[in-house]
């Protein structure tokens, strides 16, 4: 059994179910958060009408403080505190409890109508920002200025291949220097190589190429020979 419970002076209504049928004839007993959405004192006069109600099937909640965030799994506790109430209204303000703590919601809306019913019911609940609450502001650093740099001034290291020190296997120390009778210039590529060759560069000592020696120069200073035979 549900019913509609009216405020005729303040025009504010709200719909409940009931506890239990224990009280006087004329009176009804309501709890403090019910009687503060209707405006009610104690003492005041309060119509009650059974209504019927759609089943639930889409509410709209938004906490009235931002500790409610505090939650781990809200949805599981809000399942677990409605499991107390019968019906909900658009507009009203319900109390949960959790760890020993009392979190106020307000109804901010309800489908298929203003009242729904919420018992045996699949729900989708959804939740709207807290009371209070501040979407954190995100600081944009300041770009650091990068300082002029001429790149074109950097030496760029010049790649030397082989540059570990070699082992003779007659066991004498290795002689530095270029290869005997070859220059090597770095950079400048080998156009003798053949497709599928390996070239070794012998490192050794170069050879002393013998200097021809100095002469004298005289001009027409061969023998001379006659086609004549010499007479006896």
């Amino acid at each position: 059994m549900l019913f509609r419970l009216r405020n005729s002076h303040a025009e504010r209504e709200t719909h409940c179910g009931v506890l239990e049928f224990i009280a006087e004839e004329g009176r009804c007993y309501l709890p403090h958060w019910m009687m503060r959405n209707l405006l009610l004192d104690e003492g005041d006069v309060v119509s009650v009408e059974n209504v019927p109600l759609p089943v639930a099937t889409y509410t709209k909640f938004q906490p009235q403080s931002v500790d409610f965030l505090d939650i781990s799994n809200p949805k599981v506790v809000l399942e677990k505190a409605l499991r107390n109430f019968a019906c909900l209204t658009a507009g009203d303000m319900i109390a949960i409890r959790y760890n020993d703590k009392s979190y106020e919601m307000c109804v901010l809306e309800t489908k298929p109508e203003k009242a729904v019913s919420i018992i045996e019911c699949d729900m989708n609940v959804e939740f709207d920002a807290p009371v209070g609450y501040k979407e954190p502001t995100r600081r944009r650093e300041a770009p650091e200025e990068e300082e002029d740099f001429d790149y074109t001034k950097v030496s760029k290291p010049r790649f030397a291949a082989f540059q570990g020190m070699g082992t003779r296997l007659d066991g004498k120390k290795q002689v530095d220097g270029e290869a005997a009778g070859v220059d090597i210039r770095r950079g400048v590529p080998n156009y003798d190589y053949h497709v599928g060759s390996i070239t070794f560069i012998r490192r050794g000592r170069k050879k002393e190429v013998e200097q021809p020696t100095p002469f004298d120069f005289a001009a027409f200073s061969g023998r001379g020979e006659t086609l004549r035979a010499k007479k006896k």
